[in-house]
């Protein structure tokens, strides 16, 4: 028997994103500003993306989350006006084109793409009180959070613009960690009414009160304070000599095409079918009866997937914060993310061929634990590699997708950064 031919092939080098130094990138935004404007803005700002560690879909079921900020941000620099116009640019939309509006213009129906995650911020600020009304400004915006990766580039831009007016306008109302709820919430009612984007609040949360050195554990569980909803934890990595890898598949990722939503809509009428208010309130013990009440299967895999990835969340969390420390219980950090993958793949349906190719190929690289990371249907994937190794499970990453014809995927390493604040 003749010897079949070997097909080769030839993957690139991995491809890194790497965050721009603070100085940097507030310069950037200040020289576009300056660019389009033709004078200086009134300060810059910036907020993070994030990464969620663990705890996916589950922020508007009530339920717990677990991100961290990423070292990637985006930058505005900004100035208010005193008449009624709003001035918008953008490095990474229409080319830095210059759109222009009107305050009265920025609400639900008005505004789409860009406008609507700076604009519909301010009119979301002055709709819930934060400031006394809807505020004329100018802004330019760069960004080096990797943009339809999943990393919440979107929230990232929204609270951006959020502390910068808030600041600008002289409210201050973001000094304190509960003002900085009341930004959360106008950042979620403007990619929720303005955007048409159903988001829950975990990456508006992680952008405006993570810290440096930490994941944040988020509470969604309606009336909770601002004390009771997010509690700092503990995460270094480096200190077990463990990596944080995140791996960008370039798979379209798009939170408004309605996918999420629908998910997010079953799950809200599987909660009425039960009688409960989100379903956070269905406990581990009464899963299986709650499972048995509701009429097809696809509301009980929803279901599922939320109240099995909340008891995820606790038990990641548990481990974390237990006196052994991190590295005592890697193994089981990250069968607590591939059991998230795989329910997020199997119960919520919302994983896709890039990212389980992404997950099955850094697990089997050496990757702890690897799984799938945001809303899905696209975007990014995590693994806690040993320190060293990141480079070679990227390598065998791109060489599986170069394999199956899979655009060329992206990476970075993070360490937990700090929230949205002024720059200069």
């Amino acid at each position: 028997m003749s010897e079949q031919p070997v097909t080769r092939v030839d993957a690139a080098e991995p491809q890194w994103a790497t965050a721009w130094p603070p100085a940097e990138g507030a310069e950037r935004a200040r020289t576009l500003f300056r660019d389009q404007l033709d004078h200086e803005p009134d300060g810059v700002w910036s907020a993070p993306g994030r990464v969620n560690l663990i705890g996916e879909h589950t922020d508007y079921n009530g339920g717990l989350c677990l991100p961290t900020a990423l070292p990637h941000r985006t930058y505005v620099a900004l100035s208010v006006r005193d008449d009624d116009r709003v001035l918008l640019t953008s490095a990474q939309a229409d080319g830095g084109a210059l759109w222009e509006g009107r305050t009265d213009r920025l609400g639900p129906g008005d505004l789409q793409g860009f406008p609507a995650y700076t604009g519909g911020v301010a009119w979301a600020l002055a709709h819930d009180g934060v400031l006394p009304a809807v505020p004329a400004f100018e802004a330019a915006v760069d960004a080096c959070v990797p943009f339809g990766s999943g990393l919440s580039s979107s929230a990232s831009l929204s609270t951006a613009v959020a502390v910068a007016l808030d600041d600008a306008a002289g409210e201050s109302v973001g000094a304190s960690d509960a003002g900085r709820v009341r930004l959360v919430e106008a950042c979620v009612r403007a990619e929720n009414d303005v955007a048409g984007a159903p988001t829950g609040g975990l990456d508006q949360s992680a952008a405006l009160r993570s810290a440096e050195g930490h994941a944040l554990l988020l509470d969604f569980r309606p009336g909770l304070s601002a004390e009771e909803s997010a509690r700092r934890v503990p995460f270094d990595l480096a200190a077990a000599g463990l990596e944080l890898l995140v791996i960008d598949t370039r798979a379209p990722h798009e939170n408004a095409d309605g996918q999420y939503a629908q998910r997010r809509a079953t799950c809200e009428a599987a909660a009425a079918t039960l009688g409960v208010a989100t379903l956070r309130d269905v406990t581990p013990d009464g899963l299986d009866a709650a499972l048995a009440a509701l009429p097809d299967d696809v509301a009980r895999r929803r279901v599922r997937h939320v109240v099995t990835e909340v008891q995820r969340v606790e038990r990641f969390v548990a481990l974390l914060e237990s006196p052994e420390g991190l590295a005592a219980h890697a193994d089981e950090l990250g069968a607590l993310f591939v059991a998230s993958h795989r329910s997020l793949r199997d119960d919520y349906e919302v994983s896709c061929a890039e990212l389980d190719v992404a997950v099955d190929t850094a697990l089997a690289a050496g990757a702890v634990g690897a799984r799938m990371t945001g809303g899905g249907f696209g975007g990014s994937a995590i693994a806690i590699v040993p320190a060293g190794t990141e480079q070679d499970v990227a390598r065998a990453v791109v060489r599986a997708f170069a394999e199956r014809g899979f655009a060329a995927p992206q990476f970075l390493t993070t360490e937990p950064s700090g929230p949205a604040h002024r720059e200069s």
